[in-house]
C-alpha cells in the first residue's frame, strides 16, 4: 500500500481512510509548521503524480478488511489539488463505497475554475486559510511566488457560493507570525464572506517543519475562537474507542501513518484497537529495528518514519 494509509484516528474526521494523490513533498507552499517536513516540490503545475488506475485499485483492496471508517479522505504527502485525475480518484472511489469523501486542502488552487469543479462531488471540503494580507500569508505558508492570498480569498468565496457539499474551514496560527490582532481581523472578515459550515482554530501541535514554529497559547485560542463566532470551535485530540478489530498488518498501519505525520503512542493505539501499553511496545520495537525515530516535541513524544529506512 503506497497510495493508501490507515484508518488514522483524526481530530475533525473520526476514523480516516487516507488516499495520497500526490509524490511526497509535492505542495503549492512549504508551511512552518508542516508535520511532513519541508517542501521538496513547491509547484502550481498540475500533473498525473500518481496513477488513478493505481490508486483505486489499492483502494479496493484495504476496503475489501473490516475496517471502522467514517471517512475516505484525500490528504498525504504534499497538496491532493496538484494531481489533475483527482475528480476522475473522487468518483472511482464513490464507485467502491458508501463512506463519505472528504478533501484536505490549503485551498490555493481553488483559483483554478476546473479545481473547484473537480470537487464539486466531494462530501467535505476542508480548506485551510492561515493568513490572509501578504506579510503573514510568506511568513508562515511560505507559498510558490505565484500564490496570491487575496485571490484564494476571493477563490474560496466562489466555491462556497457553488458548492453543495460541507465547508470545514481550517485556520493555523502559529505564534509570532500570523496571530497579531491585525491579521486576525482580516481572516475573520475574509471567514465571515467565505461562511463555511465549520471553521476549527488549531495551532503547532506535532513536531513541524520549523522549529520556530510555536504554538499560540491555549487561551489566546479561545479568545480568538470566540471572535469567528459560532461556527468556530479549538479543535482538540481525537478521543473515544478505538478500531472495533486490531488490524491484521500492525507494522504496515503504523509505519504508513507515521511517513505521512508523526504519530503518539496514543494515536496507534487507537488505530490498531489495542492499549496504550501495548502500542508503545510495538512502537519502541518498531524504532529499536530503525523503522521508526522517536522524536520529542515539547512535553510530548511522537514517532516519525525513519527516511533512511524509506517509505513503507
Amino acid at each position: 500500500m503506497n497510495h493508501v494509509f490507515g484508518p488514522v484516528p483524526s481530530r475533525r474526521l473520526g476514523f480516516s481512510l487516507g488516499v495520497d494523490p500526490v509524490v511526497p513533498k509535492t505542495c503549492t507552499m512549504d508551511c512552518v509548521y508542516c508535520e511532513l517536513g519541508p517542501t521538496t516540490d513547491r509547484t502550481v503545475h498540475r500533473a498525473c503524480y500518481v496513477e488513478i488506475d493505481g490508486i483505486l485499485e489499492e483502494l479496493e483492496r484495504r476496503l475489501s478488511e473490516p475496517l471502522r471508517l467514517d471517512f475516505v479522505t484525500l490528504s498525504g504527502s504534499g497538496e491532493p489539488t496538484l494531481n489533475a485525475g483527482i475528480d476522475r480518484l473522487i468518483a472511482g472511489i464513490r464507485e467502491l463505497t458508501d463512506t463519505p469523501i472528504a478533501v484536505l486542502t490549503n485551498g490555493s488552487l481553488l483559483t483554478d475554475p476546473d479545481v473547484r469543479s473537480a470537487l464539486q462531488t466531494a462530501d467535505v471540503v476542508a480548506p485551510s486559510l492561515d493568513a490572509v494580507s501578504q506579510g503573514p500569508f510568506d511568513r508562515v505558508n511560505r507559498p510558490h511566488p505565484s500564490l496570491d492570498p487575496g485571490a484564494i480569498v476571493d477563490a474560496l468565496t466562489s466555491f462556497s457560493a457553488e458548492y453543495t457539499g460541507r465547508i470545514w474551514l481550517e485556520v493555523l496560527l502559529v505564534a509570532g507570525m500570523n496571530d497579531d490582532p491585525v491579521e486576525i481581523a482580516l481572516i475573520q472578515k475574509a471567514a465571515r464572506a467565505i461562511a463555511p459550515d465549520r471553521i476549527h482554530l488549531n495551532s503547532v501541535l506535532r513536531p513541524p517543519s520549523v522549529s520556530d514554529a510555536r504554538p499560540v497559547n491555549a487561551e489566546t485560542l479561545r479568545e480568538i475562537a470566540a471572535g469567528f463566532g459560532d461556527a468556530a470551535e479549538i479543535i482538540a485530540a481525537p478521543s473515544g474507542p478505538g478500531q472495533v478489530l486490531v488490524e491484521s498488518n500492525v507494522v504496515e498501519l503504523i509505519t504508513s501513518m507515521a511517513a505521512r505525520r508523526p504519530v503518539t503512542v496514543s494515536d496507534v493505539a487507537r488505530a490498531i484497537g489495542t492499549n496504550e501499553a501495548v502500542a508503545a511496545k510495538t512502537l519502541a520495537a518498531l524504532v529499536e529495528k530503525g523503522r521508526l525515530t522517536l522524536v520529542r516535541h515539547g512535553e510530548s513524544q511522537y514517532y516519525r518514519l525513519n527516511s533512511r529506512k524509506g517509505r513503507p
